[in-house]
């Protein structure tokens, strides 16, 4: 019997939480990151700025093979089938090491180019370059870890890539320190000394990875091409909705910033506390994507539903539990990140984003069913349609208007609304891979 079956709350919450504390430790450490170089001075920030900015985004496109494998690992071991799992593993890693190796392939000799595409020039530009160029050599590691921690989640095991991200995000603080700032031996490397550290720390953690799968599984070379075609599917589907994802953000980003100063200021307080109570919604929908997946592999819907259920009620609730804490420390939040003239534009906006919690966390609970299911297609479908009707919200807004940052948030929570309904109705109207109960 899975433990979920005697005690799903518990069983819940006891692999979310693990979950959690991985997904924080890489941001805490780019912030310390990026307090190490501001210490350097305004260009060295701005060089590390374009940089982590290319590079993150480049390395998300390929975040498809962490959830393909979470998924197909996770219904391999409810099946009963390791030794399918382990051909799900090492296919898996296999392609994020060629994927790695092809992005150092085609970023190291186009990096200035790239850097100057970002608006980069003298100086600044000379410092992201050698930024991009020693942290992509990084790249195949940290593609590996990113299969390593789906893979090790699809067989739910939420801790050992808790230990892995803390040791390496821990070492990485270290060897920021030892190369940034010159100690010892070691000469003053400044931004380079950041992507270096990176590299190293990195390369060490997927390698700890590789070594933890191989126990736990093997690494088996028994894949096929169709089994890669699959996953390559996968990644076609994934890559338009997070595509579209990340465009609605950054449209919303630019309107906001059209609109003036303040409302720009203004947008981005908001937009980095709800990136960051994201984070905790985001623990959930990767918990119950792994027991979805777990429960349809035994083919058993009703318990992938129940798995549903109780995420949904977690999730909810403490999307409404942030959405009080948000509203309840708006004062903080104005004296840590809110310019004094952004006041009056902010707090409107804000009381939007505090009720959008809830919603969010029963959109970002539906897309961690769906993971599961290995429904993608539906998923990029409904992301085509929110983001489509969203965009054209966002179009109609009158950046004249005195309350137009507002009508952004405003149209955000329509676009979070419209993932959510589509998500929640595919399961309980009993759609697609539902219809089964």
């Amino acid at each position: 019997m899975h433990p979920f079956t005697k005690n799903p709350h518990r069983t819940l919450i006891s692999l979310s939480i693990p979950v959690l504390l991985s997904m924080t430790a890489e941001p805490l450490t780019a912030l310390i990151d990026t307090a190490f170089i501001a210490s350097l001075g305004a260009i060295p920030l701005a060089a590390l700025g374009v940089g982590t900015t290319v590079l993150s985004s480049l390395f998300w496109v390929f975040n498809f093979l962490s959830i393909g494998a979470q998924t197909e690992v996770a219904q391999a071991d409810g099946e009963g089938h390791p030794e399918k799992a382990s051909g799900i593993a090492s296919l898996s890693l296999t392609m994020a090491f060629g994927f790695g190796i092809l992005l150092i392939l085609l970023i190291l000799p186009n990096a200035n180019w790239i850097a100057a595409q970002m608006g980069a020039s003298g100086e600044v530009q000379a410092k992201a370059v050698s930024y991009m160029q020693i942290r992509t050599y990084g790249a195949p590691a940290l593609l590996l870890m990113l299969v390593t921690f789906g893979v090790l989640r699809g067989l739910q095991d939420m801790r050992t890539p808790l230990y892995i991200a803390v040791g390496v995000n821990a070492l990485n603080i270290l060897l920021d320190w030892t190369f940034v700032f010159g100690i010892g031996i070691f000469p003053k490397m400044g931004v380079p000394g950041s992507a270096l550290a990176s590299t190293i720390s990195q390369w060490l953690g997927a390698l700890v990875g590789l070594l933890v799968i191989s126990k736990k599984l093997g690494l088996s070379p028994s894949f096929t091409f169709s089994k890669a075609k699959k996953l390559l599917k996968v990644g076609g589907d994934l890559f338009v909705r997070t595509g579209l994802l990340t465009f609605f953000l950054a449209f919303t980003t630019r309107t906001a910033t059209t609109i003036g100063a303040d409302a720009g200021a203004a947008h981005q307080a908001i937009r980095q506390v709800f990136l960051f109570t994201g984070l905790a919604l985001d623990a959930y929908a990767s918990t119950v994507q792994s027991l979805v997946g777990y429960f349809i592999g035994k083919d058993s819907l009703n318990w992938a539903k129940k798995v549903a259920n109780v995420g949904l009620k977690w999730s909810f609730w403490t999307g409404l539990s942030l959405g009080t804490l948000m509203w309840f420390g708006r004062d903080l939040v104005i004296g840590l990140l809110v310019p004094a003239s952004a006041i009056v534009v902010f707090l409107p906006a804000w009381a939007i984003s505090t009720l959008s919690q809830p919603i969010n966390a029963i959109a970002f609970l539906t897309d961690g069913v769906h993971w599961g299911t290995g429904d993608y297609r539906f998923l990029r479908n409904a992301m085509i349609v929110a983001t489509s009707i969203g965009a054209l919200g966002i179009l109609l807004i009158d950046p004249n208007s005195s309350h137009a940052l507002l009508w952004v948030w405003i149209v955000m929570l329509a676009w979070a609304t419209i993932r959510a309904l589509f998500g929640w109705g595919r399961v309980w109207l009993k759609k697609g891979i539902w219809a089964g109960l």
